[in-house]
């Protein structure tokens, strides 16, 4: 027997027509429709041309979807299941499979060579092989996982892609920060993608429909909180942060903002230029008036750009 699929619960269906209002039926229309199959040149070991070549030669139709980041590629052919996984220029570490969505805070933090980076919530390494990558494995880049079963994919994704400028740290994030506070670390550039409620993931994933609960929402934003009060302690003066979650859940993204926009007078919010289209942070939520410079930040939404859901915030410390 045919098991059917997970339908939205009714208060997330709520929440949403409150959100996106007339864009709601676009929405939940692309949710119906999967995601198409995004991989990320890894530059490290080969050039977006040479492996676009590679991979028309074994019939993959290839569209590099933005002009200034030919990295980024979309597979536009009917492949076997895990075919994508399987073939000889992945097992190589030529590419990463990643969601378009999932490479935009990397291009929002913009690490440069020879940049002290912190990645506190690293695994599975799709950001942090991305920042590397950028970096041209030059500088120090910190990858940080709690989870040893995730340590263990994050180590080998990062080996797979041949990259040499990573160190993994398993701590919770807020104590990882606190025991670099005390050495006087301090870091160039922060990437917190913060554990989340996944509302932006329901094209891939269809059990976020059966795990979602508005307590969790709660909790997570907490968590989410203290990651990103801890992490600027260590972010060094002209620094940049990026926050970002693949939630539409404002609890999660404008609240965690505002929250920073109020205790810490010396984060400024940056404007974000992404090569997709998104919409501004929005400033009232339920009963909730935000700071008007949430509205700096970036929401992504599936409908805009046939991706996943993300929400992406980035910052500057000033003296």
């Amino acid at each position: 027997m045919k098991k059917s699929k997970p339908v939205p619960k009714p208060l997330f269906i709520q929440r949403m027509k409150k959100i996106l209002g007339k864009d709601f039926n676009s929405y939940m229309n692309i949710l119906k429709i999967k995601p198409v199959k995004s991989i990320r040149c890894n530059t490290l070991k080969i050039s977006p041309i040479e492996l676009k070549k590679r991979l028309e030669k074994i019939g993959w139709k290839i569209i590099q979807p933005y002009i200034n980041y030919p990295e980024i590629m979309i597979v536009d052919s009917e492949l076997v299941p895990g075919e994508l996984g399987r073939s000889l220029e992945h097992l190589l570490g030529y590419y990463y499979i990643q969601e378009l969505a999932s490479m935009l805070p990397i291009i929002a933090l913009n690490p440069r060579p020879n940049e002290n980076v912190l990645d506190l919530c690293a695994a599975p390494g799709s950001k942090t092989t991305q920042a590397a990558s950028i970096m041209n494995n030059t500088g120090n880049l910190i990858a940080n996982e709690l989870s040893m079963p995730r340590i263990k994919i994050l180590a080998s994704n990062l080996e797979r892609c041949g990259v040499t400028n990573t160190i993994i740290t398993r701590k919770e994030g807020s104590a990882l920060c606190n025991k670099f506070q005390k050495n006087k670390t301090y870091f160039d550039k922060i990437l917190v993608d913060a554990p989340c409620s996944g509302e932006g993931t329901l094209r891939s994933s269809h059990k976020t429909y059966l795990m979602w609960n508005p307590k969790t929402i709660k909790s997570l934003s907490k968590i989410q909180k203290q990651l990103v009060d801890s992490s600027i302690k260590i972010l060094k003066v002209d620094g940049e942060l990026v926050y970002s979650t693949c939630t539409h859940a404002p609890e999660e993204n404008e609240g965690v903002v505002n929250n920073i926009l109020k205790k810490h007078k010396n984060m400024k919010i940056q404007k974000i230029n992404l090569p997709v289209k998104t919409r501004s942070g929005i400033t009232k939520w339920e009963d909730v008036i935000y700071d008007k410079n949430v509205k700096e930040t970036c929401r992504v939404y599936p409908q805009d750009n046939n991706t996943e859901g993300f929400f992406i915030a980035k910052f500057k410390k000033t003296k």
